[in-house]
């Protein structure tokens, strides 16, 4: 008994499944129908709007009227087809165009609504003929035989059989005019409305796997330029320092001896200051401690050249955007200073209209490539965020690098990151 029962229970949600190709069926069916019923309502929708917008060539007065009542019950219609189509045909969309487009799609399915009006009534007829005519016959036992005269063959069918399967033939011509119906319907209105909400979950998934893989290429290329600053310059000085300290302990000469403890001393105080500067580099304390303006004070602190920072931010934003914000903004002044040849590094950032903006403007001569390494690795960062970076950088300059990133309202009004938490 018990594996009858869960015998049962797999094959349930596979029967459930074998439904659902029907239900699609009979809803594309009753969505054509229905749209019958938007198609006359668009003809005397056209007809009142011939009708207003004559009248108002005679009356200049009402003209604004007219037009504003044509615009508003076309907007109507419109989202009324547009619910037909959710419900019956699956196809969610966002309308994101104006009046001239939503008028453009009513008439638009006007020729194919026709066509539809014409074999709806057709196909219920024939279909009514066949099956009842079956029907009536198998219930008194009128059925007759039927020649069918085909190449080379004659066969016999019985009347009963033949209007069923004449019956079904013509229901499944009207489920296929039905189902081509629904996809141009679908299609039109995505064409000229907006995309519907399975396009921008596709899209939105594509979006996702790109960043996704981008992300990973970038972090791929932070790890090896840490392993180059460790081995190009904390690496050798640890070698130059164990060298000064093993000459010391070798040496008998008590003045050398002195001398070499003392290189190896400053060697250790250097040593230092670039393992706090690569540690600075992967990831400021600063950020956490005190926030997003003051890491970046300290980035034009630590700058070479004169960099202002301009921040006006009502409050801390959430970490994972501060953190991108500052990356962007450390190098984008780091590329100034390198290749631009710029004499002053503007940096503003703001938070308002629920956007995260910052803008770093340098004097360079220009021609920043977008698509370099660096540049390529912080529009991934803000790509993973929902963001976007943009670089104008004519010959000559200046040069604006810019990201927008969207702030999350709850995270906006509180900040894991903000100073008052500590």
């Amino acid at each position: 008994m018990v594996e009858s029962d869960g015998a049962r229970e797999a094959g349930g949600p596979r029967a459930r499944a074998g439904t659902v190709p029907l239900r699609r069926a009979a809803g594309e069916f009753v969505g054509a129908v229905l749209g019958l019923f938007t198609a006359a309502l668009t003809l005397v929708w056209g007809a009142a709007a011939v009708l207003l917008l004559g009248a108002a060539l005679i009356l200049p007065s009402a003209r604004g009227r007219a037009r504003a009542a044509v615009a508003r019950w076309a907007v109507r219609l419109c989202d009324l087809d547009l619910a037909r189509l959710e419900r019956w045909t699956g196809c969610a969309v966002e309308p994101r165009s104006g009046v001239s487009a939503r008028v453009a799609y009513l008439l638009l399915r006007l020729p194919l609504a026709l066509v539809c009006g014409y074999l709806a009534p057709s196909t219920a007829l024939l279909v009514a003929v066949f099956l009842g005519g079956a029907a009536l016959e198998a219930a008194t036992g009128t059925g007759s035989s039927v020649a069918v005269v085909l190449p080379g063959a004659r066969l016999f069918v019985s009347s009963v059989n033949l209007g069923l399967t004449m019956g079904l033939v013509v229901l499944a011509a009207a489920w296929l005019v039905a189902a081509l119906s629904a996809t141009a319907d679908r299609a039109l209105a995505r064409r000229l409305l907006g995309p519907s909400r399975e396009d921008l979950l596709n899209r939105r998934i594509d979006e996702l796997t790109q960043t996704r893989s981008g992300i990973v290429r970038a972090v791929d290329e932070e790890r090896r330029r840490i392993e180059r600053d460790l081995h190009d310059g904390v690496q050798q000085r640890v070698v130059a320092l164990a060298m000064l300290l093993g000459r010391a302990q070798r040496g008998a000469d008590p003045e050398r001896t002195a001398r070499l403890v003392r290189e190896a001393h400053t060697e250790s105080r250097v040593l230092l200051d670039e393992l706090r500067d690569v540690a600075w580099r992967v990831y400021p304390t600063a950020l956490d401690t005190l926030g997003l303006e003051a890491a970046l004070t300290e980035v034009a602190r630590r700058s070479p050249l004169p960099v202002s920072v301009r921040s006006d931010l009502p409050a801390p934003p959430p970490g994972e955007l501060a953190t991108a914000v500052y990356f962007v903004a450390r190098e984008s002044i780091t590329n100034a200073v390198k290749h631009a040849g710029a004499g002053e590094v503007i940096v503003h950032v703001d938070g308002h209209g629920g956007v995260l903006d910052l803008r770093v403007l340098d004097d360079g001569r220009g021609g920043a490539d977008p698509s370099g390494s660096g540049l390529t690795g912080l529009a991934r960062r803000v790509q993973a965020l929902d963001g976007t970076l943009s670089v104008h950088s004519p010959e000559g300059g200046p040069t604006t690098v810019r990201a927008t990133l969207p702030l999350p309202d709850e995270q906006w009004i509180r900040s894991p990151h903000a100073p008052g938490d500590r």
